[in-house]
């Protein structure tokens, strides 16, 4: 199944370097077939098969002859593998319940590795990527919380008074706290410091992650982001006035935290209690 999580990556990654491509041209998202961007000639269907078509074309169009990206075997890659750990982590192949958990987490994956390049490429969040995020979140949230009320569960929690249990209610806490701070940044520093497309996305992260999780990504990202721009300035390849896409360091965190937020944590108060 793992083997099968990642050719569906691959697939996935190859979607959203073209989505990527369409968004930023403003061309049709669905119907039309990939061209070469430098020629304009329709790329062959035994052309567009991920990475192994770069490979074989050895990284050049097969009419032009210009380059072709790196951009998109890495996609791809990228996005294979993480579509692979989810598959790993999360699907059990008896347990109905992880099909929809992990179909979701797939449809975020790829929303999130196309907000992750675009920001990286252009220094701007696609805004139709994001509104349709939220929306996709909301909906999910929705649904396991139905489907949790239909076992019975939340009304089990929610006299506990466990209320973070609940997917809407932790997701919205966690946006609404995201969003509350990553907006202050980008008022008072007049966007200098923070970008306002970064406050709309940690909406998209709050819901997806929930709180405290939020949390964890976001002290992840700012680290990342902070150890980049150290090495990019000693490397004299950034200056102090530069502006570096924070949108990457977000979504990596997002990652990170998706897969390895009990293991940080248990690292972390065992790490607090022995000082």
């Amino acid at each position: 199944m793992i083997f099968i999580f990642l050719v569906l990556g691959l697939i996935i990654g190859s979607f959203v370097n073209v989505l990527i491509y369409r968004v930023h041209s403003a061309e049709e998202l669905i119907w039309d077939r990939s061209k070469c961007p430098h020629c304009q000639h329709q790329i062959r269907w035994y052309d567009n098969i991920p990475v192994l078509s770069f490979l074989l074309l050895k990284s050049r169009c097969r009419d032009c002859r210009e380059k072709i990206s790196w951009q998109y075997p890495i996609v791809e890659i990228f996005t294979g593998l993480i579509f692979a750990f989810i598959g790993y982590k999360f699907f059990n192949f008896n347990d109905f319940s992880t099909w929809i958990l992990t179909l979701y987490y797939f449809i975020a994956t790829g929303i999130l590795i196309t907000i992750l390049v675009y920001d990286w490429l252009y220094l701007e969040i696609p805004a139709i990527v994001l509104w349709v995020a939220i929306f996709i979140a909301i909906v999910f949230g929705l649904y396991f919380d139905w489907a949790s009320l239909s076992q019975n569960v939340i009304i089990q929690r929610m006299t506990t008074n466990n209320l973070l249990n609940m997917k809407i209610y932790s997701g919205v806490l966690a946006a609404l706290v995201a969003f509350l701070f990553f907006f202050s940044l980008s008022v008072f520093s007049k966007e200098k410091w923070m970008g306002m497309g970064d406050a709309y996305l940690v909406i998209f992260l709050g819901l997806l992650l929930g709180f405290p999780k939020i949390v964890l990504a976001l002290f992840l990202a700012f680290f990342i982001g902070a150890i980049y721009g150290i090495v990019m300035l000693s490397l004299k390849k950034k200056e102090m006035k530069s502006q570096i896409p924070f949108a990457p360091f977000l979504v990596v965190g997002t990652f990170i935290t998706l897969f390895f937020y009990a293991p940080i944590i248990q690292w972390y108060i065992r790490l607090f209690w022995n000082i």
